[in-house]
């Protein structure tokens, strides 16, 4: 059986639609969403807006996650890199999957801003992936420290009784810590300063907005 390999075209045809996908469609899990074993149970006005506000900034995540690894499978140096960043991708689909079908249970929508979000993102990981692989998958695991950080407040500032997307927060914090130590066993080195706090206060920015907007 021969294997095809992608010619630069493909790529870029592949990269747009999985950009559409991400910022306007309804991308399919391929596991189920952890919160699907969990019974919803109803919240007052108050406490559903603060959950899908907080599950809309996760959306918003996993949309800058999609574009953050396309954009750097598209300058890996190796095929072993790229198939390693297009897997945690395939993953990183589930959690956007799982929040978007939470934002519906929700009364809720994902941020309007979403293909600024995604550009940007997109951006930042083709700019992190010219530098080389070292560095490229260094970017996987300070971003993935940052995102199981505010996964973890999260899963505290979550109304107590929404145990549902609780659940989802949760696996999504075990994915992301796995991510982040096969990035670094696969190389990736610690990012000079000032990125590291150069991406925090950037994702503060987008959890402000994405809150709301």
């Amino acid at each position: 059986m021969t294997v095809r390999t992608l010619s630069p075209l493909d790529r870029l045809l592949s990269g747009i639609e999985r950009a559409m996908e991400a910022v306007a469609g309804s991308p399919e899990a391929g596991r189920r969403s952890p919160g699907d074993a969990v019974a919803d149970v109803d919240m007052n006005d108050a406490d559903r807006r603060h959950a899908a506000g907080l599950m809309r900034i996760n959306h918003v995540g996993e949309v800058c996650a999609q574009a953050l690894y396309v954009g750097q499978a598209a300058l890996a140096r190796t095929p072993e890199t790229r198939e390693h960043l297009m897997h945690a991708a395939a993953e990183e689909t589930d959690h956007l999957a799982w929040c978007a079908e939470r934002l519906k249970q929700l009364d809720s929508r994902p941020s309007l801003l979403n293909p600024l979000w995604y550009a940007g993102s997109y951006a930042i990981g083709v700019a992190a992936a010219a530098v080389g692989d070292p560095i490229s998958l260094g970017f996987v695991v300070e971003t993935e420290r940052q995102v199981e950080a505010h996964l973890a407040e999260h899963l505290e500032r979550l109304p107590a009784e929404d145990e549902r997307s609780r659940a989802i927060l949760r696996q999504m914090q075990t994915d992301e810590i796995r991510h982040a130590e096969s990035a670094q066993a696969r190389g990736g080195v610690d990012l000079p300063w000032p990125i590291p706090g150069v991406m925090h206060a950037a994702s503060a920015v987008m959890k402000a907005v994405a809150y709301r907007i």
